[in-house]
C-alpha cells in the first residue's frame, strides 16, 4: 500500500496480457484481485512526439496511432465494463470498485530522450510521458454523480496515489487527472472514467498561471492563490458551496458559461499535500457541485470537464493545486462552441456572467 492511501485502501497491482500495468483500489479489505487477461494482445505501439510551436513557446503533442483508437462502442461492447459471460474487456476482473490502467493508445509513453533541434524553429522529440483510464465504477450506466461518499473518497486516494508514483517517473514535470463527460465534450467511451496524463513539459495554461503568479509575488510579496480565494470567500457573490476546508466559487474573468472552481482552504502543490480534514471532506462538496451541474437545464446529464490543476516540478511553492468544473452547455438546448475569437485568437466570450451562473448554482441546490 502506498504512502499517499491514508485510509483503509487496498491495492492490487497486476498486468495485462500485452504487459500494460493494471491497477485495483478497494475501500476496506483486500479484495482477491486474481483474473488473469487471457486476450490475445500485441505489444502496444505508439509513436507519439512532441513538437515545440517556435511562435508560442507552447508543445504539441503529435500522436497519429491514436486515429486507431475505439470509438463509441455499444454497451455489450464497452472496454471499461468488467469481463463477464465470456466477453473479455481492459479489465479481467468481473466485479471492481475502482481500476487504473495504462492507456492502450496513449498520446505519450514511455521514459524521456533527448529532444532533438533541426534549427531554432524546428525542435522535436519522443512523446515521452504516461496515460492512464480511471474507471470510477464497474456500473456502465453510472455516471460520477450517482457515486457515494465512500466511492468518491476512493477516487480521490486513487488519483493522489497516482500523482505520487507518476511525478516520480523520470522526464515527468507535471501530472494532470482530469474527467470528459458526454458526447458533445468529444468522449469516445461511455462509461463513466476519467483520464491522468504524465506530461514531459508544462501545459501552457500552467505556464501562464506560473508566470502571472511571479508578477503578483513580485509586486505584493503574497501568493496569487490565496489572494484569489481570500477576496472570492470576502465578496461572496460568485460563491457556490462553503465548507470548513473548502470553497467552491466562479471566477471572476470565467471563460465557460457555467464554470466552478474548487479550491483547499490550505494551499498545497498537488493532491498529495491535502490533509485527512481536506480528503475526508472533498467527496461531499464535489458530488453536490456535479449534482447542481446535472439540475441546471433540466435536460437529463450536463456535459463537463473536470480538471485538477497540481504544480509542476519546480513550481510546488507557488502553484496551487485546485480544481476547475465546467459546461460547454449555456441553455438547455444551446451549446458554448469555440468558433473564430475563442479558438483563432484563445479570447474567451462568455454568454453568461459570472454572478448569475454562481445564483442559478446555489438555486439549483435541492
Amino acid at each position: 500500500m502506498a504512502g499517499t492511501l491514508t485510509q483503509p485502501t487496498a491495492k492490487t497491482v497486476t498486468t495485462l496480457a500485452d504487459g500494460r500495468q493494471l491497477i485495483y483500489y478497494d475501500s476496506g479489505e483486500a479484495v482477491p484481485r486474481d483474473a488473469v487477461d487471457r486476450r490475445p494482445l500485441d505489444p502496444p505501439a505508439h509513436g507519439s512526439e512532441v513538437r515545440l510551436d517556435p511562435a508560442t513557446g507552447a508543445w504539441v503533442t503529435v500522436a497519429a496511432h491514436r486515429q486507431a483508437r475505439t470509438y463509441q462502442p455499444p454497451a455489450e461492447e464497452c472496454p471499461l465494463c468488467p469481463s463477464r459471460d465470456g466477453r473479455h474487456s481492459e479489465i479481467p476482473a468481473d466485479d471492481y470498485q475502482v481500476a487504473v490502467f495504462e492507456n492502450r493508445f496513449p498520446s505519450l509513453a514511455g521514459p524521456p530522450a533527448a529532444l532533438e533541434g533541426v534549427d531554432g524553429l524546428r525542435v522535436s522529440g519522443p512523446g515521452a510521458g504516461r496515460c492512464e483510464v480511471v474507471c470510477f465504477t464497474a456500473d456502465h450506466d453510472a455516471s460520477f454523480a450517482d457515486l457515494d461518499e465512500r466511492r468518491a473518497r476512493l477516487v480521490l486516494d486513487a488519483w493522489t496515489d497516482r500523482t505520487a508514483e507518476l511525478a516520480a517517473l523520470p522526464g515527468v514535470r507535471q501530472v494532470y487527472c482530469f474527467e470528459n463527460r458526454g458526447a458533445e465534450i468529444g468522449v469516445t467511451l461511455a462509461h463513466p472514467h476519467g483520464q491522468i496524463y504524465a506530461f514531459p513539459f508544462t501545459t501552457p495554461r500552467t505556464a501562464r498561471m506560473a508566470a502571472r503568479a511571479a508578477e503578483h509575488r513580485a509586486a505584493t510579496g503574497r501568493s496569487l492563490f490565496d489572494d484569489l480565494l481570500a477576496a472570492e470567500r470576502a465578496d461572496g457573490a460568485r460563491v457556490v458551496l462553503a465548507g470548513e476546508h473548502w470553497t467552491a466559487f466562479v471566477p471572476f474573468a470565467a471563460r465557460w458559461p457555467y464554470e466552478v472552481h474548487l479550491y483547499p482552504h490550505r494551499r498545497v502543490a498537488d493532491l498529495t499535500g491535502l490533509d485527512e480534514p481536506q480528503r475526508a471532506e472533498f467527496p461531499r462538496l464535489y458530488l453536490e457541485l456535479l449534482r447542481r451541474f446535472d439540475r441546471l437545464f433540466g435536460a437529463g446529464r450536463t456535459p463537463y470537464i473536470s480538471a485538477w490543476h497540481q504544480a509542476p516540478a519546480g513550481q510546488e511553492d507557488e502553484l496551487a493545486l485546485h480544481l476547475e468544473l465546467f459546461t460547454i452547455r449555456r441553455a438547455a438546448d444551446k451549446l458554448k462552441f469555440l468558433a473564430g475569437v475563442e479558438s483563432g485568437m484563445d479570447a474567451f466570450v462568455n454568454d453568461v456572467t459570472p454572478e448569475d451562473a454562481a445564483r442559478r448554482l446555489r438555486e439549483v441546490a435541492l
